[in-house]
Order: structure tokens, then sequence, then C-alpha cells
């Protein structure tokens, strides 16, 4: 089982298209430690996101993976 993570920049971290929007803090979401989707605008899309891969991978059989 994969794990799937949600985790925020602030600040300088965030990227710079971002913060050209005037966004001081953004989300990513991160598989095994892994940056895997986002930059998110908000936390509510990546635990979104968070929660599909969540439900891919119970749904997928032990060994076939999202991250092939």
């Amino acid at each position: 089982m994969h794990r799937i993570d949600v985790v925020s920049l602030v600040g300088s971290a965030v990227p710079a298209e971002l913060r050209s929007d005037g966004l001081m803090a953004c989300w990513l979401l991160m598989v095994d430690g892994q940056p895997k989707a986002g930059p998110f605008a908000s936390r509510d899309a990546a635990l979104a996101c968070q929660t599909v891969w969540m439900l891919s991978n119970i749904a997928r059989p032990e060994g076939d993976s999202l991250l092939a």
C-alpha cells in the first residue's frame, strides 16, 4: 500500500506562477514521498485528488499500481 499525503508549501516555496497570481500557499499530492500531482491552489482540490488516489489504490489488485 502506498503512502498518500497532502503537503503544503508556503512563501518562496510556492511556484512562481502561483505567487504571481497572489497566492502565498499551495498544496501538493505526495505518493511515497514523491510529488505526484499539483501544485493546487486550494487544500480542498488537493484533498479531492488524494481521495481519488486512495480509492484507485484500493480498487487495484496488489502489484498493479498507478505509479507504473
